[in-house]
């Protein structure tokens, strides 16, 4: 293998999102470029770190019924019981919540944590505070999907912006089926996505831990008879 073919198979492609803010920056650059070296080459960074920012990896989901995968790249921030956002139409009742952060070095492309069918698709515009508080989770502008599997579990996932956050993108719509691990939207510029989970469902990640968006493994619908749910959401 030459060495182009195997940069060009290391390098991951860009999200179509991204290519006017790449093509931006680049034109920047140049610009800066012509004034002056130093500050032409803080450009290129900056345009390198736009690239990356928008960077579409591939990806390799584990199947499994009932697996839900994470959603987003980023760092598993907390795991509470929580009351889901009224908008997703998912009852009142507390859910466990898997909220993670995701910063602005983090891949931003968000993929479905399970198969099933989009049953509800729900925008509320907000305030942009620090997606790290607790408190973005009602106050933040938000995107929800509510997704429903063959086996009728309810799973609400959303999508919220940050304190640098000024776009949520959303690619799917009500009625559409999507499959583990495929692309559905993503947030501009740092952000937080949270995942409601089904009465039962057993915990699989603790807080603190790094995730793979489709790919790292978060939790398990398919709780065996006599199986204690672990409740220690914590990573020593």
């Amino acid at each position: 293998m030459s060495v182009v073919a195997s940069l060009r198979k290391s390098i991951p492609g860009i999200n179509r999102e991204g290519i006017p803010f790449v093509a931006v920056f680049g034109i920047v650059t140049l610009g800066l470029f012509w004034m002056s070296t130093s500050l032409g080459w803080i450009g290129f960074g900056l345009t390198i770190w736009c690239f990356a920012f928008f960077r579409d990896p591939k990806r390799v989901t584990p199947v499994r019924e009932g697996l839900l995968v994470a959603p987003a790249d980023g760092v598993v921030q907390r795991i509470v019981n929580a009351v889901p956002p009224r908008e997703l139409d998912i009852g009142d009742a507390p859910r466990t919540r898997v909220a993670i952060f995701m910063n602005v070095f983090n891949c931003h492309v968000n993929r479905a944590p399970i198969s099933g069918r989009i049953e509800r698709v729900a925008y509320k515009p907000g305030a942009f505070l620090n997606a790290d508080l607790d408190k973005a989770s009602e106050d933040n502008e938000r995107n929800g999907i509510v997704v429903k599997t063959p086996s009728g579990a309810i799973i609400g996932v959303v999508q919220i912006a940050g304190l640098v956050a000024r776009r949520i993108v959303c690619w799917v719509k009500e009625g559409e089926q999507i499959g583990t691990g495929e692309r559905f939207g993503m947030i501009r510029f740092g952000s937080r996505v949270d995942v409601y989970l089904p009465p039962g469902a057993r915990v699989l990640i603790g807080e603190g831990q790094t995730t793979t968006a489709g790919e790292t493994p978060i939790a398990d619908l398919t709780v065996q008879p006599g199986l204690v749910r672990d409740t220690t959401f914590r990573v020593s």
